[in-house]
């Protein structure tokens, strides 16, 4: 597929705007919206039938917080500093961390949390307080990541940030996107679906001028006087790309996004000299809780040893198991705190009414897995965890025969996975260059860009879909702020 098309050599534009916008999910939408209030004439192109990319797809917890605190944690008591929200970012993602984009956006994020609820977008003042992927009680503000798990608890003061639409539970995209698409509607801005964008075009200077628009089997070209935004998803769909890049997650994968996620926004900015980076890193999901309950059993890998703190976030222990020999990790749980998760199918391998029933069932080598609960158990008694600091709420004894092993290993769940490489942009959606220069007149935003969250390690739900709707607007306000180009 040619993805550069030579701006001297086109003799005619099929259409003409100020801005053309790549992607309807939340980070083009929002693109899309905030060039159209800025003045700018836009043009949304969508490959798909309709609005809604990855973001319809999420419960859309928007990660949010600092100046003190959004209005929603304010009206409920809770304060959030910018400065303890970066401690918590920093601590999050640490050397692949973006200083300047974490700053601009742990700045900013509270007032995005107005102009969200400015769309129409509601939001319930209450807390849950509890331990759920998603909480399911009608609240609006949750904790989400790792805020209250070691080491996260010592580098920043827990604050929950994840901030649900009311009574939206999983369905929480579905009612931002459903405000966002009446907001971009109503301002005027041109949109076309089944329109996917396969080809830039670009003068002999670098500077992108327009796009090729490919509907129905026919391509157009389509002139942009200020810019072009790619917020056209990540790549987890292309199997080419996730085998060059992620070869280690291609065959246990559950590919987690919208058919969408081709990598086509990665491709083009690539070829008209962007800087893809990160694009060995992809969220991991293991759904270890609800119930919460879960939480007391330990997790140990194949030599019978933990290696977490089981009261991390769900990403954090996909990061750990990649880690373990073969991935293969398993849950050790007593009778009284016992129960199948909610979002996976797991196994039992072994069961016993001793510890060592189990350990000979599973196959471990004798006295490891023993050592190993023994260990746990003598210390969860005085509430302690020196190896791995579970928090004291989560530590409890496993004593009460019988006794499971449960396999979590990879190749048995096939956890969920998403992409988090992508274009090297700055804060303002300015897509760079290997060397560190703009490529003028091309923008990013949303998965097609490296955003905030940049492992799994310390993934947060909500990171990614307040990342890409932040700075979709971002990128959108400095594209109908450039120059107007003439043909």
């Amino acid at each position: 597929m040619q993805r550069i098309h030579a701006y001297e050599d086109i003799e005619h534009f099929d259409a003409t705007t100020d801005v053309v916008v790549a992607g309807f999910g939340g980070a083009g939408g929002c693109a899309a919206l905030e060039a159209k209030r800025a003045g700018s004439e836009v043009m949304l192109f969508e490959s798909a039938s309709g609005p809604g990319g990855s973001t319809a797809l999420s419960a859309c917890e928007m990660y949010l917080g600092g100046s003190g605190g959004t209005r929603l944690q304010k009206e409920l008591g809770i304060e959030d500093s910018s400065e303890n929200f970066l401690r918590y970012l920093e601590a999050c993602f640490g050397p692949y961390a973006d200083p300047a984009r974490m700053r601009v956006f742990v700045d900013g994020a509270a007032e995005h949390f107005d102009w969200v609820e400015a769309l129409g977008v509601r939001y319930r003042r209450s807390l849950f307080s509890g331990r759920d992927v998603v909480a399911l009680t009608g609240d609006s503000l949750q904790y989400t990541g790792n805020e209250r798990a070691y080491p996260f608890n010592e580098k920043a003061t827990p604050v929950p940030r994840g901030h649900l639409p009311t009574d939206a539970g999983h369905d929480g995209g579905k009612v931002v996107m459903a405000a966002l698409v009446a907001q971009v509607e109503a301002a005027g801005v041109a949109i076309e679906y089944d329109a996917r964008i396969v080809g830039l075009i670009q003068d002999r200077a670098g500077r992108v001028r327009g796009a090729v628009v490919r509907n129905a089997g026919r391509d157009r070209t389509v002139y942009a006087r200020q810019g072009v935004v790619l917020c056209m998803g990540g790549f987890i769909m292309n199997e080419a790309m996730t085998r060059k890049y992620i070869p280690q997650l291609d065959a246990i994968a559950t590919r987690h996004g919208n058919p969408g996620d081709r990598g086509d926004g990665i491709l083009l900015g690539m070829a008209a000299g962007g800087n893809p980076i990160n694009m060995g890193e992809a969220f991991v999901g293991i759904a270890h809780y609800p119930p919460a309950q879960l939480t007391y059993g330990i997790f140990v890998n194949a030599q019978g040893q933990r290696f977490v703190n089981e009261d991390v976030y769900l990403a954090r222990l996909g990061h750990f198991a990649l880690q373990q020999s073969e991935q293969r990790i398993y849950m050790f749980i007593d009778n009284r705190y016992f129960a199948r998760p909610d979002y996976l199918n797991t196994e039992i391998i072994a069961v016993g009414e001793t510890v060592a029933e189990v350990e000979t069932e599973a196959g471990f080598p004798e006295g490891t897995l023993q050592e190993t609960v023994a260990f746990y158990n003598r210390h969860a008694a005085l509430g302690d965890d020196p190896l791995f600091h579970k928090s004291a709420a989560w530590l409890a004894p496993l004593v009460s025969a019988p006794f499971a092993l449960v396999s979590y290993s990879l190749a048995d769940i096939r956890p969920p996975v998403f992409t988090l490489g992508g274009l090297e942009v700055l804060p303002t959606g300015e897509v760079l260059s290997p060397e560190g220069d703009i490529v003028p007149g091309l923008f990013a935003a949303g998965r097609t860009a490296a955003g905030i969250p940049r492992t799994s390690q310390g993934y947060a739900s909500g990171m990614s879909v307040a990342d890409a709707t932040f700075f979709g607007r971002l990128a959108g306000r400095r594209a109908a702020g450039g120059n107007r180009l003439t043909l």
